[in-house]
């Protein structure tokens, strides 16, 4: 702890030093001690680590519809009230149900093997049966397109190699369509990470009208690559899938809500958080009950330090992200009235990894405000602001221009993980997860503090 107090009072004197700190930018003298208070609580001990570990090691996999979503979500407003956060609840959202069932992939020929699998979501079943047949390996929508008459009636395997997600992750949002739409009658995607350890990843997909559907499913990179190289020396493939998977009634969920109420403008709102339903493997402690735990926390430790702000900040834990965005969609239907009172949307949904910063997006004027805020959070090394920035959550009051800021890590892991039975707490480092909550805390906290709103 000494160590790290003579840490922050040298970076006082450095940001002192850099152009445009000292001249123009005094005002952020009289919050740097609250910053400081706040990096101190939350560097303290080990407890958000814990609380994290204790939601997903006791509740597991979260996905939308599903008792254990709703059992996590009533833990959590009980754990907030004990924490003595204001106007706690849990409001109303009609979520979609999509089950998963068992689930199986087995290769007939050249051999007989068990290969792992899983549904993508809203991915249809197949027969009771199961479906079998011939596999097509190809590498690209292109090459589909130049061998549609050998895909028709066969499985086609999307053997695609990560290159980044937004590169790789259409074959599995639109994978199935275009399988279908030359006649294929299944879909398998080697799934979309960099790194593999015989780990399928699962999620989302979709189907398009007048376009048949077919089951579409997830497989192994290294059975990928295997089914590509038996294909390249001229064995035939062929497969049994059997899929489960299917569509139930849209079931009630929650967004969970928690506040410390603003001593001076109460109706203006920063807003923080991220989504607490997760996909069904793994335990989402990094996508993304961790970022929910963050935000929480950053407002416990305001409540622990007697920090009221003069605005109110809002953690909120949005619910069916992973499958359908309707907890961020009706975030932004309940409270639209009150939009043009929300300052700032802050989101964490990439893993909470050791952080950097905040990407940005706003008026150029707000962009300096919180770039000059950053500076606070030089002492932790996470205080760097770049342009571009929010979340799939926040993008919906976003788009009705409240300014929002996403959470920046050093995330080369997270695609590692991502939607797999891996993503477990044993992947996150305690530390880091604290200075977590002391970025979105000295953030969140400033902001509110400031003598006028940010520009839009």
């Amino acid at each position: 702890m000494r160590c790290f107090r003579q840490g922050l009072a040298a970076s006082v004197i450095l940001v002192a030093l850099l152009p445009g700190v000292a001249a123009g930018q005094d005002w952020l003298e009289g919050h740097r001690a609250d910053a400081e208070r706040l990096i101190a609580a939350a560097t303290s001990d080990h407890s958000t680590y814990d609380r994290l570990a204790y939601l997903t090691d006791t509740f597991g996999p979260r996905l939308s519809g599903s008792e254990s979503l709703e059992d996590a979500i009533d833990w959590i407003l009980a754990e907030m009230e004990a924490d003595g956060l204001e106007n706690v609840r849990g409001e109303p959202v009609l979520v979609p149900k999509w089950v998963r069932g068992d689930e199986s992939l087995t290769l007939l020929s050249p051999r007989k093997a068990d290969l792992q699998v899983l549904a993508f979501g809203n991915s249809i079943g197949t027969p009771a049966s199961g479906l079998t047949g011939q596999v097509l390996v190809v590498r690209s929508f292109d090459e589909l397109t130049l061998r549609a008459d050998e895909a028709r009636g066969k499985i086609v395997l999307w053997n695609v190699a990560f290159t980044s997600y937004g590169a790789t992750v259409p074959y599995r949002s639109r994978g199935a369509v275009e399988a279908a739409r030359i006649g294929a009658i299944g879909s398998l995607v080697r799934s979309v990470g960099p790194e593999s350890m015989s780990t399928p990843h699962t999620g989302n997909s979709g189907y398009e009208d007048g376009v048949p559907r077919i089951p579409h499913a997830a497989i192994t990179v290294e059975d990928a690559m295997m089914m590509q190289r038996m294909q390249d020396r001229g064995q035939s493939i062929r497969v049994r899938l059997y899929l489960e998977a299917h569509q139930e009634p849209d079931a009630w969920s929650r967004n969970v809500v928690g506040e410390i109420v603003g001593s001076e403008f109460p109706e203006e709102v920063i807003v923080f958080g991220g989504h607490i339903d997760s996909w069904d493997v793994g335990t989402g402690a990094m996508d993304d009950a961790g970022g929910c735990v963050v935000a929480w926390d950053a407002l416990r430790r305001m409540k622990e330090l007697g920090i009221r702000p003069k605005r109110t900040i809002r953690v909120v834990m949005w619910t069916n992200e992973e499958n359908g965005l309707r907890g961020g969609n009706a975030y932004r239907d309940a409270h639209l009235p009150e939009l043009d009172n929300h300052v700032l949307a802050m989101e964490s949904d990439a893993g909470v990894f050791k952080p950097r910063g905040f990407g940005f997006t706003g008026s150029d004027a707000a962009y300096d405000v919180v770039r000059a805020i950053g500076s606070l959070l030089d002492p932790i090394e996470s205080g760097e602001i770049t342009r571009g920035g929010g979340g799939a959550d926040i993008g919906p009051i976003m788009r009705e221009g409240v300014p929002g800021m996403g959470l920046s890590v050093a995330g080369e892991r997270y695609f590692w993980y991502h939607h797999s039975p891996a993503d477990t707490i044993d992947k996150l480092d305690p530390d880091h997860v604290n200075l977590g909550v002391a970025t979105m805390g000295v953030m969140a906290l400033t902001v509110a503090n400031l003598e006028e709103g940010l520009a839009r």
